[in-house]
């Protein structure tokens, strides 16, 4: 009896691996010894002992380079690939058409791609909503779908529908029994079973190969039914199949050419190179009959022996007609732009000048660049010039640069190829500049792009064609570039940490969003707005509505709807200032409204040489539209000998954002004068 063979597992969840473990279990069980490990309990830690086949989900160690550093050299690596089962499909087809569902998982991604999946086996009569821990919750949402995650649903939720974790595909079995020569397994009734349970949209190309031999006929109806050329050669070299369309597109008659040397009839396709170097031979341009044929060869490998060989054949217009269908199907699974102009609350003159202002962007092909603090709105506008441009029709995609290390990053927006790295999708996976095509791509926070990234970007922008990760085909796009940042990027192509040539690049149509304190009283619409959608009946008193005028608003409109939120449940139906949440007192660092100074402290204040220090300082690098930190103020007091600590620039910056003549935000943000500061500082008085 030959040996048994030994496979990992490993998963980020403990529960997720144990249910990878036991769907393996249930059809290699007898032939191999499986373990399994978790990233969460610490059993995945250090380098594991080494096995016949490592099978590892995507996001156990979040990057296939550190799923490298924990399993022994050249050891055989595939990816965990999950779906759902026929029955638990049919029970989400019983959902009423048209509900709002919320999808609850561990990640936004993983909820995403969930989402994804389930609409690609045809469950698009409900409105699908990712949800995750730190999602906020969506009001009036009465169902839940989840992956055995009941512990994130929200506890407003009346119905939950638990799936159970995901099982393996039928085609990640077929991979094991490949790698581990355990094919004859594929032909017993268990896996027969299994692949009835499990929902699949593709069918095993090796194992349609290996089937073939005893299944003539139904080989030869799916090799028709593809819409690529099919041409197939045994060990030997002899054809044994031409498809209608490989006729076709090589003009020859399969009668005339089976069982002939391929060499012979098709001189333009490696067939014996192939067979000889037992490797894929990547896409490669040749021109027949005067047409351009795209020519793959894939090697078929059975027992480590390699018993034959497919070609694909594709005519250049089929494969571009083919992307086109596949970004439009894409495009109606939410990568679509879902808000308006129509959808930005405020009638200040602000924020109706920006609007009016980025109507006439939106009609240009122009990158856009949103410039505005954190809260302030940035995506919604995004989303705004989509709608209002000529690509309306076309995806939608936004993606935060910052959310993203340089390498998974690169791979979001390029794409990457089957084998570029430990982990990578079988088939490979475009990356968003593909799915973008013909649409807009949202790159929010673009000032945390890593240098290296930012050379790929300008050649995408300017050359209007991408590569994926570790291929080797120019793909060409077409993508208008919104961008966004909270911070004076000016500042840092001085400092060099951002191309200057990228800046100037991505700021052809600067807009700049106005914070809430520059809005005067749509803080109350929005206020109100927030009100109705989270089904709260308080109102605000004046001394509350006066504070907001006043406050900083370091958070903007996020901050604003956090504080809305939190009114909702002191139960009171009048908002006064006891029903503040502290937040809002240490967003602005200043003490609560009892304990301000007097009038007569603030003019002292006013009248002192650190206040007078302060607002000229601000008022200086208001000059250069860059905000200046406390730490900043403090370096230039001890230069210029005015003695300052930094509780008193703190408190002089909380006076000052009290009164309305700056905005102070915590961290890197800064502070900035408003125009009533400046004209303090230029009039000499308030």
């Amino acid at each position: 009896m030959p040996a048994k063979k030994k496979i990992s597992v490993i998963a980020l969840d403990p529960r997720a691996g144990a249910s990878y473990c036991s769907d393996i279990a249930r059809l290699f069980g007898g032939a191999a010894d499986i373990s399994v490990f978790s990233v969460l309990d610490g059993s995945a830690a250090g380098v594991l002992d080494r096995a016949d086949l490592f099978v590892a989900s995507t996001d156990a160690y979040g990057s296939p380079e550190e799923l490298v550093r924990h399993i022994p050299i050249d050891s055989q690596t595939m990816a965990v690939e999950v779906s759902f089962r026929w029955s638990d499909l049919r029970k989400l087809k019983e959902i009423p058409a048209g509900s709002r569902v919320l999808f609850v998982n561990m990640t936004q991604t993983m909820a995403r791609e969930a989402i994804a999946q389930l609409e690609q086996f045809g469950i698009t009569h409900i409105h699908w909503i990712p949800f995750y821990p730190g999602a906020e919750e969506v009001p009036d949402v009465h169902i839940a779908v989840t992956p055995d995650e009941r512990r994130y649903v929200p506890p407003s939720v009346e119905t939950v529908i638990d799936l159970g974790q995901r099982v393996c595909t039928s085609g990640m079995m077929i991979e094991i029994a490949l790698r581990l020569g355990l094919e004859s397994l594929l032909e017993g009734e268990p896996f027969q079973e299994y692949a009835r349970e499990v929902a699949t949209s593709n069918y095993s190309f090796d194992r349609m190969f290996a089937r073939s031999i005893r299944l003539e006929s139904q080989f030869h109806i799916l090799m028709e039914s593809l819409e690529d050329g099919v041409v197939g050669v045994n060990e030997r070299g002899e054809v044994f199949a031409c498809s209608r369309r490989a006729e076709e597109m090589a003009c020859v008659s399969a009668p005339l050419v089976l069982g002939k040397r391929c060499e012979e009839v098709f001189p333009f396709i490696p067939f014996v190179q192939c067979l000889q170097s037992r490797q894929t031979l990547p896409a490669k341009a040749v021109r027949v009959g005067g047409v351009n044929l795209s020519v793959e060869v894939v090697p078929v490998i059975r027992q480590s022996a390699c018993i034959g060989a497919f070609a694909l054949l594709q005519r250049f217009n089929d494969v571009e007609a083919r992307q086109s269908e596949l970004r439009g199907q894409l495009f109606h699974k939410g990568l679509c732009a879902k808000y308006s102009f129509d959808d930005v609350t405020g009638q200040s003159e602000a924020i109706q000048k920006t609007k009016e202002t980025l109507r006439r962007m939106a009609r240009s092909e122009s990158p856009v660049l949103l410039i505005g603090e954190t809260g302030t709105g940035k995506e919604l506008f995004a989303h705004a010039v989509h709608q209002a441009s000529r690509r309306a029709k076309g995806p939608f995609v936004a993606i935060n640069v910052a959310a993203f290390p340089e390498n998974l990053l690169e791979s979001e927006l390029f794409g990457y190829e089957e084998g570029a790295f430990t982990g990578a999708k079988k088939g490979g996976r475009p990356g968003l500049f593909e799915l973008a095509h013909r649409g807009t791509l949202f790159l929010d926070e673009v000032e945390g792009m890593s240098p290296v990234l930012q050379i790929k970007l300008l050649r995408a922008l300017q050359e209007r064609e991408v590569m994926r990760v570790g291929g080797n085909r120019i793909i060409h796009v077409d993508v208008r570039i919104v961008a966004a940042t909270n911070e004076a990027l000016e500042r840092k192509v001085r400092d060099g940490t951002f191309r200057r040539d990228l800046y100037y690049r991505l700021n052809t149509l600067p807009a700049i969003i106005p914070p809430l304190t520059e809005r005067g009283d749509d803080i109350f619409l929005l206020a109100e707005q927030f009100r109705r959608e989270l089904g709260g009946t308080f109102q605000l008193t004046e001394p509350v509505r006066d504070f907001f005028r006043r406050h900083a608003w370091p958070g903007n409109i996020r901050e604003l709807r956090n504080a809305v939120e939190y009114f909702i449940y002191t139960g009171h139906d009048r908002i006064t200032m006891e029903d503040l949440p502290p937040t809002l007192f240490l967003s602005q660092e200043a003490p609560r409204p009892a304990a301000v100074p007097a009038a007569p402290k603030r003019e002292a204040a006013a009248a002192s040489d650190g206040f007078q220090f302060v607002l000229g300082q601000l008022y200086e690098a208001s000059q250069s539209q860059s905000p200046m930190g406390r730490e900043k103020l403090l370096q230039r007091a001890r230069e210029a000998h005015i003695p300052l600590s930094q509780h008193e620039i703190r408190t002089i910056l909380s006076d000052m954002a009290e009164r309305g003549l700056a905005r102070v935000s915590r961290g890197r943000g800064g502070s900035q004068l408003t125009p009533k500061g400046r004209a303090l500082w230029e009039n000499g008085r308030e």
